[in-house]
């Protein structure tokens, strides 16, 4: 997973106000009792962190892998 996609995923799931402040704040006791940023600042990859906030916050498996919407689906057969 690119950084690019965490975020795409992040500010799908929590809208982009919520999900820089979850980042910034929110601790994960897996990931060493960092916050996301500082797990992915030191290195880990995005899609562990990923899994592991989903796991924090509950997000149910089918929503973990992004919104399935039409319009996603369109530009993705677009592309």
């Amino acid at each position: 997973m690119r950084i690019s996609h965490f975020w795409t995923l992040m500010n799908d799931e929590f809208g982009e106000t919520y999900a820089s402040t979850l980042a910034r704040d929110h601790v994960l006791e897996v990931l060493g009792g960092r916050t996301v940023l500082q797990a992915l600042d030191a290195g880990e990859h995005p899609r562990l962190v990923w899994l592991a906030l989903c796991d924090d916050m509950d997000v149910p498996i089918e929503r973990r892998l992004g919104r399935d919407d039409a319009h996603k689906r369109a530009a993705h057969r677009r592309a």
